[in-house]
């Protein structure tokens, strides 16, 4: 206590001018704990109510952070201690102050990624509603933030907030405050400007200096890209946009999206895998305008205290989830090949899900609470009811960008989100569903804008992805010819047999057969199989329609049934060239004016190389065509040794304004 006393005499009059201060210090950081006092006055209520978040902007499931928060203590401006009650397990009711109310608390954080707290002896990586208590009466005033860095760490602090003189960093209010990640560490920063915009690169990781400016190289060239969608950057309130990236071992794989910024996670490194975390930034800084600015009313303002459900994820995440890959297509930051499995899955997943009988996609984004990184131990059959509005919102932009661009000459899906951008700009003019189906008519037609609404976005109806994708010189159909049989179940085969894992889905042979999760097949055609091998030598013998005899225990009762097999469902999309068949001039220049670039300034230059030949490639490539290797965004160095063995396994990556 007498260092805080110590600590808060240096730094009241700094902080004086703000009604809400918090200082932040990681002595114990090795066991992932951080001290915090925040200081409320003037408090004009009798009862101060301090909260702890329990929900977190760009996440729209519970998270219940209060349960990371202990020895709460209440003092008022002189020391002295107040009387705290707990009417919930996310709020402190302080008493008795006389105009001054100063908390202090223990934050344990041992989870690096997009919504919760991370800290260890390396770094602090924190997402304010994970960390940061605040007080009814208190959410519209300035706020200001210190930190006191363990000493010789090394650490810096890069967030979006703003910087004064004095050290001290900034909010206007609640709501900006609790949209601003913060990671302290001895961070590599890159900068660079495109256009009159200011861009920072803050990245924690184990690689060379050289892999962070290469990294920076392609974060310019995704920015550039998507700024030609719009036409235009935001205004960034700080100055500027800044990229927070942890690419370490022991993190959790995640994205999150914010206002001036983005907190990017991942457990792999730079040198293996760039090409594939470039994805996640596309998509995250995509969401500068669509989500950060370009608003559903329904998440504005951000409820801290319950579950956020929006009925228009589809498009603020799945149309993001297209544009993402799409920029780099048009930046040229992945192959065509890439680009189309991208697509071709999405489609796929769309086409092929029972869940899509059952929802539409307002409200497959209304289960988002229940999804999104959502905790529970009952059994659910989101296998039969559900498809990610992120999936299927990236199918419907591709159909509509397509439909657009077949009906209407010179114009895209592009025309639709400008239109959405000039009339909600930014989140003081948030839409609606019914303000997406308007511009929509404001770009194109009303009358094109009422029938996709109502057969695709209110209806449940498929678009006719095989027709739009041949416009561009694209098949979708299925690969396999012979087709494959196809089960619909997944298992684990073994000794005992093979157990079924998930829930069969609907209209699968193996859910028609009368088998679900739980249960355990001994025969197939009185043959016991233990391998995944055993299981495929048996299913290429056979073809669609044949029937398997299964002997299987299910809820303890030995059962049979008959099997009819079928082919699989999955189509794939390719490139007519690939199919053999003619790409017309016509399907050329439709397809170069999908995927040539749009952006308003000049790409930066950008080279893969090949560890083994050294030769530089185009970007493109994922591998070199003359010997195989994996391609790096860096020459490899003389002497090069192998990262860490030893490092953590990867941990599963979380569901965030993406990370995919």
């Amino acid at each position: 206590m007498r260092r805080w006393i110590c600590l808060a005499v240096f730094l009241l009059p700094a902080l004086a001018q703000e009604p809400v201060r918090y200082q932040l210090r990681f002595p114990n950081a090795v066991h992932h704990e951080a001290e915090i006092r925040a200081t409320f006055s003037p408090v004009r209520q009798p009862v101060l109510e301090v909260l702890m978040s329990r929900s977190s902007p760009g996440r729209y499931a519970l998270a219940e952070f209060a349960k990371n928060v202990y020895n709460f203590t209440a003092t008022d401006g002189q020391g002295h201690a107040l009387a705290v009650s707990q009417p919930s397990p996310y709020q402190w009711n302080v008493s008795g102050h006389k105009g001054t109310v100063v908390v202090e608390y223990t934050l344990f954080g041992d989870r690096a990624d997009g919504t919760y707290a991370g800290i260890d002896s390396t770094h602090a990586h924190l997402n304010p509603p994970a960390a940061l208590v605040w007080a009814r009466g208190f959410e519209k005033v300035p706020v200001a933030l210190r930190f006191e860095v363990p000493a010789g760490s090394g650490w810096k602090v890069a967030t979006q907030m703003v910087e004064r003189p004095d050290g001290v960093w900034t909010q206007p209010n609640m709501q900006r405050l609790m949209d601003s990640p913060i990671e302290l560490s001895a961070y590599v920063s890159e900068e660079w400007r495109t256009g009159d915009r200011q861009f920072r690169l803050a990245l924690h990781h184990r690689g060379t200096a050289e892999e962070a400016a290469a990294f920076a190289r392609m974060c310019q060239a995704v920015v550039t890209e998507e700024e030609g969608v719009f036409g235009a950057f935001p205004v960034y309130d700080s100055g500027r946009y800044t990229f927070l990236l942890d690419f370490l071992p022991y993190v959790n794989g995640d994205g999150m999206e914010h206002r001036d910024s983005t907190g990017i996670s991942e457990t792999r490194d730079l040198r293996d895998a760039a090409s594939q975390m470039i994805g996640t930034v596309a998509h995250e800084f995509f969401h500068s305008w669509n989500v950060k600015r370009i608003r559903p009313r329904s998440l504005e303002p951000f409820d801290f205290e319950r579950a956020n459900m929006s009925a228009e994820l589809w498009f603020a995440e799945g149309f993001t989830s297209y544009y993402g890959p799409l920029a780099l297509q048009r930046a040229g930051l992945t192959s065509l090949d890439r680009f189309t499995r991208d697509m071709g899955g999405a489609v796929n997943a769309v086409l092929t899900a029972p869940g899509r009988e059952i929802f539409n996609v307002l409200d497959m984004s209304r289960h988002a609470p229940f999804v999104d990184a959502a905790v529970s131990v009952d059994p659910v059959n989101t296998a039969n009811t559900f498809i990610s509005y992120y999936t299927y919102g990236q199918a419907l932009a591709l159909g509509i960008d397509l439909s657009i661009r077949s009906r209407f000459p010179a114009k895209t899906l592009d025309d639709w989100m400008r239109q959405m951008w000039r009339e909600h700009p930014d989140s003081d003019r948030p839409y609606t569903v019914e303000d997406l189906e308007h511009t929509l008519g404001e770009a194109t037609t009303p009358e094109f804008a009422r029938d996709i609404f109502r057969r695709h976005i209110y209806g449940k109806e498929p678009m006719d992805y095989r027709a739009l994708l041949a416009l561009a010189g694209f098949t979708l159909e299925a690969k396999e010819t012979p087709p494959k049989v196809w089960i619909g179940a997944s298992l684990a085969l073994g000794d005992r047999g093979a157990d079924i894992l998930d829930a069969t889905p609907r209209g699968a042979p193996i859910y028609a057969a009368g088998l679900d999760r739980g249960d355990r097949i001994l025969e197939w055609d009185g043959h016991i199989l233990k391998t995944e091998a055993e299981l495929e030598a048996l299913l290429e013998r056979h073809q669609p329609g044949d029937k398997i005899h299964l002997r299987y225990i299910s809820r303890g009762e030995h059962k049979e049934a008959d099997l009819v097999l079928a082919a699989s469902p999955a189509e794939t999309m390719e490139p007519f060239e690939l199919s053999g068949k003619e790409v017309t001039p016509a399907m050329a220049a439709f397809r170069q004016a999908w995927l040539g670039s749009k952006a308003i300034h000049p790409l930066p230059k950008l080279l893969k190389y090949c560890p083994q030949c050294k030769r530089p490639l185009a970007f493109e490539y994922e591998k070199c065509p003359y010997d195989g290797a994996d391609l790096r965004i860096t020459p490899k160095p003389a002497g090069e040794k192998p990262f860490d063995e030893e490092a953590p396994a990867p941990a599963r990556r979380g569901r965030g304004g993406r990370g995919r």
